[in-house]
């Protein structure tokens, strides 16, 4: 059985290393490495095989998947003859990507028929292929916080909104692309930060159509560590008094966080496991600065202040180094197998149990990763037992 992957965003980084490790894992060129879904954990668990998944998606760039994985094999994200392996697989992706929102005509007109658009090309992907389920999954760049509106209210008042016009900027882009998916009768997953579905007149949507989404902001290195560290500073009634991180970051996001905007929606995200998971605000921040030199690559360096027994005050400091697309191409990859599980399970509205792979998982305030996990483990079972 046939499962779509539809990548809004498809020819950027990550997509393309997500197409590419696939292909390479299907030929035993590559290990599944980092990939959660394969774990012990989840051998019993009904989900789509990775022979069985096929690629499609929105993206206005003309760059095609060959030549951007060259680029990746070039900064050594991927093994140099990776490429050449897996052309093939790469072009049938490659012919399956729609332009989506652009500046060309596209969007004219009103919001409505943008989505409907949208919506008409996944469609028609999920015919081509002869798919059974299209998990439609964001890994475009983060855009700015969505300006708020009357309509995002309800889905009543958005539907409306939707048809007007003057209202055509009435959704920012992740969240036409979300609402696309649902009309398509997909269910969605918002691998950034952006708004995505995670309105209330969407989330209504979502839930009266019973379509899963989830999200958001794949938690892929610096927060990863810290959903780890934090959980434990709590446990063991340390104070953190101070906790600042400076992230250098090179490539495609290097590039769209250095718009303070886009930054702010990024931090934000950031922000909310140590506020959740430490009982309030602590000291410090993150700090995001492009540094166009490390290409593909990521830089990640904390510092926390701490207190303890005595008034003693201590520090721990760490350092990330990792290429993001080689982190976030396995998670794309377990999100859109467990997501179409919960499809196949009749699963509607937010999923809170795959916050395990978000720094702002939706409808969920846990942040400690094994806890996380139980609660992943436990859910997949317990719909491995529906879907029998």
């Amino acid at each position: 059985m046939r499962t779509g992957v539809w990548l809004v965003g498809g020819r950027g980084s990550v997509a393309a290393a997500t197409v590419a490790g696939t292909a390479g894992v299907r030929a035993g060129a590559l290990p599944a490495t980092g990939l959660v879904s394969e774990l012990p954990a989840f051998r019993d668990v009904p989900l789509p095989a990775l022979d069985d998944l096929v690629f499609g998606g929105h993206d206005p760039a003309t760059e095609g998947l060959v030549k951007r994985v060259e680029r990746l094999a070039a900064d050594g994200v991927v093994p140099h003859g990776l490429p050449a392996l897996v052309r093939t697989d790469l072009e049938a992706a490659d012919a399956e990507i729609r332009p989506g929102l652009t500046g060309t005509g596209r969007t004219a007109g009103t919001a409505d028929a943008a989505v409907d658009a949208l919506a008409a090309d996944i469609a028609d992907f999920r015919r081509r292929t002869g798919a059974a389920d299209v998990v439609v999954i964001n890994v475009a760049s983060t855009e700015p916080p969505a300006r708020p509106h009357p309509a995002h209210a309800s889905w009543e008042l958005l539907g409306a909104a939707l048809h007007r016009p003057d209202d055509a900027g009435v959704l920012p882009p992740s969240s036409l692309y979300a609402c696309a998916a649902l009309r398509a009768g997909c269910p969605f997953v918002d691998f950034t930060p952006s708004t995505g579905a995670r309105l209330p007149a969407l989330d209504e949507l979502a839930r009266r159509q019973g379509l899963a989404y989830a999200g958001s902001d794949g938690k892929t290195g610096e927060t990863l560590v810290k959903s780890v560290l934090a959980p434990m500073f709590a446990l063991r009634a340390l104070s953190v008094r101070s906790w600042s991180g400076t992230n250098l970051l090179g490539g495609g996001d290097g590039a769209a966080l250095a718009d303070p905007r886009r930054a702010a929606a990024k931090i934000r995200s950031k922000d909310r496991l140590l506020r959740e998971q430490l009982g309030g605000p602590v000291q410090g921040g993150v700090h995001i600065h492009e540094v166009p030199d490390l290409g593909e690559w990521k830089t990640a360096w904390d510092h926390i202040g701490f207190e303890g027994f005595l008034g003693a005050r201590m520090t721990l400091q760490f350092v990330w180094q990792g290429c993001d697309s080689a982190l976030a191409a396995p998670l794309v990859l377990d999100l859109a197998r467990f997501t179409a599980l919960a499809h196949r399970s009749g699963v509607g509205g937010p999923v809170p149990e795959l916050g395990f792979f978000f720094k702002d998982p939706v409808a969920s305030a846990e942040h400690d990763l094994n806890r996380q996990f139980d609660e992943l483990v436990t859910w997949a079972r317990g719909l491995s037992g529906a879907h029998r």
